[in-house]
């Protein structure tokens, strides 16, 4: 017997992933409006008919690659956010895990925050589903560990609806501007080294910005900062392209 190739019915799920990996890299480079479904297909090692097999459309296989990430998302702070730990631990935690999750593929970061700059005046269908299934059931468990640290008394009597934005503009811009870093320090932002000492940076920031203890605070911070070592993320490349490929759908 043949092995089937890549990109046969025959194998539905290496072909799904096949196709979300390269869906992936093309909407964070290019945004949904300008992404092409012939490069996606191209990279994939699929033909086109056997990716509106799986995918009807463009806009439905941009949402299956928002939903992947952000279905991991929640589960992985959720998981973090019910551990039997002390409030400062758990919320350290969570910041830990939000961070590595967006450096384990920056390309999510690009594009949400596309995602959110092209909702314009009408909104976005996807943003509202996001939000109701992903980021709302996050923001209520995360605002009720900011609250319950402040009714314990160790963290400051902070604002929860002002802080929990302050904290995930923190770690989440660092990938948004990722291009400018690389210009400015002459090195790349998702080596090991760096990753790590922005993973560190960050914890550092939340605790000592929450915390009424600082010290305390900054001293959990960094260990929890050292342990379990983020991935190394994939850095984002724009492939080669035949000028006439790009006008094709």
């Amino acid at each position: 017997m043949t092995k089937p190739r890549l990109g046969s019915r025959r194998q539905p799920d290496v072909s799904r992933k096949a196709i979300m990996k390269a869906a992936l890299v093309e909407f964070a480079q290019e945004g949904l409006a300008g992404a092409r479904m012939n490069p996606i297909a191209e990279r994939a090692r699929v033909n086109k008919a056997l990716l509106y097999y799986y995918f009807h459309d463009k806009d439905a296989l941009y949402g299956a690659v928002l939903d992947e990430f952000f279905k991991r998302f929640l589960e992985r702070l959720t998981d973090v956010l019910d551990q039997p730990a002390s409030v400062g631990e758990r919320f350290l935690k969570y910041v830990r895990a939000h961070f590595d999750t967006v450096a384990e593929s920056p390309h999510y970061a690009r594009i949400f925050i596309g995602e959110m700059m092209s909702a314009g005046r009408s909104g976005s269908p996807h943003l509202e589903r996001l939000y109701a299934q992903f980021l709302a059931p996050i923001a209520a468990r995360v605002l009720g560990v900011l609250q319950e640290g402040i009714d314990s008394g160790e963290f400051r009597p902070v604002e929860p609806a002002q802080f929990m934005p302050s904290a995930v503009g923190t770690i989440v811009h660092y990938f948004a501007v990722a291009p400018l870093l690389r210009k400015f320090r002459h090195a790349d932002p998702f080596s090991p080294d760096a990753i790590q000492q922005r993973r560190a940076a960050v914890l550092d920031f939340a605790a000592a910005a929450l915390f009424k203890d600082r010290e305390a605070g900054i001293e959990l911070a960094a260990t929890i900062a050292s342990a379990d070592q983020p991935a190394h993320p994939q850095p984002i490349r724009q492939p080669k392209r035949h000028v006439a490929r790009r006008r094709q759908s």
